[in-house]
């Protein structure tokens, strides 16, 4: 994991489990999957699956193996094993277009949108729901991330730092 080598301890104490694609003996894509609370760095919020739910996060392939289909693999992975052991419901965030497109091909379902700006020293995050969601799961999505009383009457709007 490179520069984040010392989060692999205290994530497995944690429960998370790691998933990894290996190429002649290396590691060229990994993933995790937390049944916990956990942070969302890029959105600066706590994402918290209920039980037999849980977070797929912290994907990365090296960028020397990129688009040859490593996180795909990855990504199947986690989801077949999900599934093996019973869990209903995976979340996961993607902030890359090729990342998106294995997503949807894994299985999920685009929920909300989020838009990040930064004026100064203030970032600013946008919430919708991702065109054609299903409220219901909208609604459970929003839970999950602490935005129970987030609206879609017009842009919605919290200052986070």
């Amino acid at each position: 994991m490179g520069e984040e080598g010392d989060r692999v301890a205290p994530r497995l104490a944690r429960g998370c489990r790691a998933f990894a694609r290996m190429v002649d003996g290396a590691v060229v894509s990994y993933g995790w999957l937390s049944p916990g609370r956990e942070w969302v760095g890029e959105l600066a919020l706590y994402l918290e699956p209920a039980p037999g739910e849980a977070y797929v996060w912290n994907c990365l392939t090296l960028e020397a193996h990129r688009r040859r289909g490593h996180y795909r693999r990855v990504l199947e992975g986690i989801v077949s094993v999900a599934r093996s052991e019973g869990l209903r419901r995976l979340w996961i965030g993607s902030v890359d277009v090729p990342a998106e497109k294995a997503d949807v091909d894994a299985g999920f379902e685009r929920v909300l949108r989020f838009d990040v700006s930064r004026d100064g020293t203030t970032r600013t995050l946008s919430v919708s729901a991702a065109p054609g969601a299903d409220e219901a799961i909208v609604h459970v999505a929003r839970q999950r991330l602490g935005l129970r009383g987030w609206t879609d009457t017009g842009p919605v709007v919290a200052r986070i730092h």
